[in-house]
């Protein structure tokens, strides 16, 4: 296909021009074994262990623009899916991945994106090994839209989630806060911004397998829409309790925290794509810093905070001269396609 080709109707009607786009483009960038049958599903021959629990998720990515400092929509995708598994302990295996292109999108942009996708996923150890193409009337996709469900094994011994928060617990997260968000921010042109923001946008796999083994781990959350503002409400929700926050304990890049004086923002709620916050017993929360300070991805890690019994509100936050005051959750949009 020539560089300066863009994506027709035709492309997605099921006929030679389709069948020539999948040939040429789809399916070399994501060749495997199992897509290579080109049956309509993926046939996964793997045994459950004793105590092994099968994990699947499904996201959909509408990122705009579809390229930003730090990433893309096809390894935002993968990323987003990966962390989907792994904060529930899980070890992700395979993929699907749905495209929903629209008419014109440049053919060198699809493949750049695609590659940018399979690469991830390959970096991963994940093979995507089903799919579904269609193509979109212009005005309908802004570019392209990605779905990706992930399928993953929990291990034997692997007990975390909301079910296991309690009063008390100590509340890390992994490093600075709203840099996805504040990216995407920046990177539209409408808005004329320029600095040091770059998309923290991670595959967090490696970070949480270090993680697993600490026996006082009790909760884990990548902080996507709605940022750490969003986790902390839902949190405190589903342990019946109230999440109270040192303001100054939060790890804020200074170009993130301009930017969110700049516009108004509270950086509380911008999006993280490579970020998490753990939920952990308190007589192990320095352990668990300790790991996660030890590892490249967790190196600005810290305890913000900690569970405590029931109060009036959700989140309370702890700011400067001691004065705390009601975190409201997340109200609107405040920035609309961030993931």
């Amino acid at each position: 296909m020539a560089r300066t080709e863009r994506i027709s109707l035709a492309q997605g009607s099921g006929g030679e021009p389709m069948q020539r786009l999948l040939r040429e483009l789809i399916w070399p960038v994501f060749a495997n074994p199992i897509l290579a049958r080109q049956e309509d599903q993926a046939r996964l021959a793997f045994e459950l262990q004793p105590g092994e629990q099968l994990a699947f998720t499904t996201d959909s990515f509408v990122v705009t623009p579809l390229q930003f400092p730090g990433g893309d929509i096809g390894s935002l995708a993968v990323q987003g899916t990966l962390n989907d598994l792994a904060v529930g302990g899980a070890v992700a295996r395979y993929l699907s991945c749905g495209l929903i292109i629209e008419e014109g999108l440049p053919v060198a942009l699809l493949r750049d994106l695609c590659l940018s996708l399979a690469k991830t996923a390959r970096d991963a150890g994940v093979q995507v090994v089903t799919g579904d193409t269609k193509v979109v009337p212009r005005g309908a996709a802004d570019g392209l839209f990605i779905n990706t469900s992930g399928l993953g094994i929990i291990p034997a011994g692997i007990n975390i989630g909301t079910h296991r928060l309690a009063a008390g617990d100590s509340l890390v997260v992994s490093g600075p806060i709203g840099e996805h968000g504040a990216a995407i921010l920046a990177s539209r042109q409408e808005l004329a911004i320029t600095g040091d923001l770059r998309s923290d946008c991670a595959n967090l796999s490696p970070l949480i397998q270090t993680l697993l083994p600490n026996a006082g781990l009790h909760a884990l959350r990548d902080m996507t829409r709605g940022g750490l503002n969003a986790v902390l409400h839902e949190f405190a929700e589903a342990a019946g309790a109230t999440a109270v926050i040192d303001e100054s304990a939060v790890p804020v890049r200074p170009a993130v925290q301009g930017l969110c004086e700049l516009l108004g923002l509270d950086p509380l709620q911008l999006a993280c794509e490579g970020r998490l916050l753990a939920v952990v017993a308190p007589d192990h929360a320095e352990h668990l810093l300790q790991c996660l300070q030890a590892h490249p991805m967790g190196q600005g890690a810290a305890i913000i905070g900690r569970l405590t019994p029931k109060r009036n509100v959700p989140v309370i936050l702890n700011g400067l001269y001691g004065i705390e005051r009601a975190l409201p959750p997340v109200s609107g949009e405040l920035l609309p396609r961030i993931c």
